[in-house]
């Protein structure tokens, strides 16, 4: 039977065969959980059961590979690489590509432990099943309105089209990117004007993180998707309070808490890189702002986790995972999960580049 802990599933869990995957009681996990289910050659494929143990925890962006090798009551840091030979681990936290163990847990984060057990935790996981609730209703009252109003926008085009021709139903397609844009931004300021966003250390059963929660679900993203590699990204993440300064190329960034981010003049985000204002470890919830400086990149498919500052001229590479609370220098190159410094690159001279 399920074991109900109020946050079981993040966003996009993607498999390839539901009837071939399973989840133990008590696990919890993060976004962009990947079951992969079929292996592949060049000739064939084959479609094996995925396990995950219970009362796991797992961290964002973990592909979980049908041979992994951990059982009950692991820890799977964020972009983790799962191990797939030697002994079957449980009781155990596993860090970095390739990975290694850590602690399950610490005493930092065992401090909201009692709320999640006992006669309360009942109360608790109703009330957030209420306020969960209420967010779902407030995303599809949000989505109908829109609807509705792109609809009005198109019955509008419909009724001059006897008049203008396709000239009506052309202004119509070029108003509704903008208006759409302008609506959303719209909606995610209003919701942060009632619940504003800051740092943040709290349990998951308390009222403060479902808020936080609101804020991520109420508010569409995917429009964003449509400015990547334009200049307008940029105008848009001004409007919903991001600190971002002049010549920003962002080319598919993700920000999850946009006014806790302060991003530098010229810097470069590359597609699917991430700068993640939060950690949720077991039944604790934690977030600070974070700093990219002037000048700095982040590679592609990088994630930069919550109270990190990237000084000026910085370089994370592709694929890398900056863990919370580090400074990169100015100028440094780092690379790798756990993201650290990278030997500096030499010319055909001698000189460092």
């Amino acid at each position: 039977t399920a074991e109900q802990t109020g946050s079981n599933f993040g966003t996009a869990v993607k498999h390839e065969s539901p009837l071939l995957s399973s989840v133990g009681r008590g696990t919890m996990v993060a976004d962009g959980l990947s079951l992969m289910n079929a292996d592949y050659s060049s000739t064939s494929f084959r479609v094996t059961r995925t396990a995950i143990g219970a009362h796991n925890f797992l961290g964002n962006r973990i592909a979980y590979p049908s041979r992994g090798r951990t059982g009950d009551n692991c820890l799977l840091a964020t972009k983790v690489m799962v191990p797939v030979d030697g002994p079957l681990r449980h009781d155990v936290g596993l860090l970095g590509s390739p990975s290694f163990e850590i602690p399950r847990s610490v005493a930092r984060d065992g401090t909201f432990d009692a709320l999640a057990q006992g006669e309360g935790l009942h109360r608790r996981l109703l009330a957030k099943n209420r306020h969960n609730a209420v967010s779902m209703a407030w995303f599809l009252f949000t989505a109908w309105l829109y609807f509705f109003a792109a609809t009005l926008l198109y019955a509008g085009a419909a009724d001059l089209y006897a008049q203008w021709g396709v000239t009506a139903l052309a202004l119509a397609n070029i108003a509704l990117l903008p208006f759409t844009v302008l609506y959303y931004v719209l909606i995610e300021r209003l919701v942060r004007a009632v619940h504003p966003l800051g740092p943040l250390f709290c349990s998951i059963y308390d009222i403060r993180f479902w808020r936080r929660e609101r804020y991520w679900k109420v508010p569409s993203e995917t429009y964003l998707q449509v400015l990547n590699g334009t200049p307008f990204k940029t105008l848009v993440w001004r409007l919903l309070g991001v600190r971002i300064g002049r010549s920003v190329f962002d080319d598919g960034c993700s920000l999850t808490e946009r006014t806790m981010v302060t991003l530098g003049d010229g810097c470069t985000l590359n597609a699917g890189s991430v700068v993640q204002c939060h950690s949720q470890e077991d039944g604790t919830f934690k977030s600070d702002t974070s700093r990219i400086g002037a000048g700095s990149t982040l590679g592609v498919g990088a994630l930069v986790h919550y109270g990190v500052t990237v000084g000026d001229g910085a370089r994370l590479a592709a694929d890398s995972f900056l863990m919370k609370g580090e400074t990169v220098p100015a100028h440094d190159r780092w690379s790798g999960n756990p993201a650290r410094p990278t030997a500096p690159e030499h010319d055909a001279h001698g000189g460092e580049r």
